[in-house]
């Protein structure tokens, strides 16, 4: 697998006393994702990596693209634009969609208007690759 979806599994917790309660938004979303991932047609170079913080909580959910020799995108507000049921299959979806552009594309250039709704308005970095 020469990509990295990587989804952080702590954005959109619940918080009490300092710690977690019940299940994230982000864990709902890796395992839509994990779950959507099976019948990709990139499965076999898209790894999906959950990390267990990205440092972008107040920008919830958070994913980032990332392969050797690309530009990494960081990408967040991933739930703003989204109904409440955070499992929505139209998340899953979007990111595959730009996933695969990022895989077309040599650099990995995501160019505003070609990425999908959800992942226009939510980037946070563009790091440009080693």
């Amino acid at each position: 697998m020469s990509h990295v979806l990587f989804v952080c599994t702590t954005c959109a917790s619940v918080w009490q006393d300092g710690k977690r309660v019940g299940e994230s938004g982000g864990d709902r979303l890796l395992k839509n994702l994990q779950a959507e991932h099976q019948n990709w047609s990139l499965q076999a170079e898209f790894a999906i990596q959950p990390v267990a913080c990205m440092s972008a909580c107040d920008r919830a959910c958070v994913i980032s693209f990332a392969a050797a020799g690309k530009h990494t995108y960081l990408f967040g507000d991933l739930f703003k634009d989204q109904v409440s049921d955070l499992a929505s299959e139209l998340l899953p979806q979007a990111i595959f969609e730009c996933a695969e552009k990022y895989h077309k594309h040599p650099e990995g250039l995501l160019p505003w208007a070609d990425r999908p709704a959800p992942l226009k308005k939510g980037i946070l970095a563009k790091i440009p690759p080693i």
